[in-house]
């Protein structure tokens, strides 16, 4: 198979480092670009997950909204609360909506 060349440009720390690592793993930079590549061609797919900064902030605070639903859901099976369906939350909802309502109406 016919080889050939490419160049590619990065900074300088990062190409750096980029050597070194590859150095630990016991390959060329060459090699590690040609492992990437022939990945890629293979998979059909770029071998890792590219994200945006945001959706890393999105999934770090979906995983902290869970971490907190698993904590009060702890604390309430620990205090002996039972459990309440969707409709009962509503309805306990409304019931607060309506007094804080008639309290407001009754301050004015």
């Amino acid at each position: 198979m016919a080889q050939t060349a490419f160049t590619v440009r990065m900074d300088s720390e990062t190409k750096k480092r980029f050597d070194e690592l590859c150095k630990d793993f016991g390959m060329s930079a060459n090699t590690a670009f040609n492992v990437f590549a022939r990945t890629v061609v293979k998979q059909e797919r770029i071998p890792f997950e590219v994200e945006s900064e945001g959706e890393k902030e999105r999934l770090k605070r979906a995983r902290e909204l869970g971490e907190t639903f698993d904590k009060i859901r702890a604390d309430v099976q620990r205090r002996g609360i039972p459990e309440m369906s969707l409709e009962e939350i509503n309805e306990v909802i409304r019931e607060v909506r309506e007094e804080r309502r008639k309290r407001m109406e009754g301050e004015k």
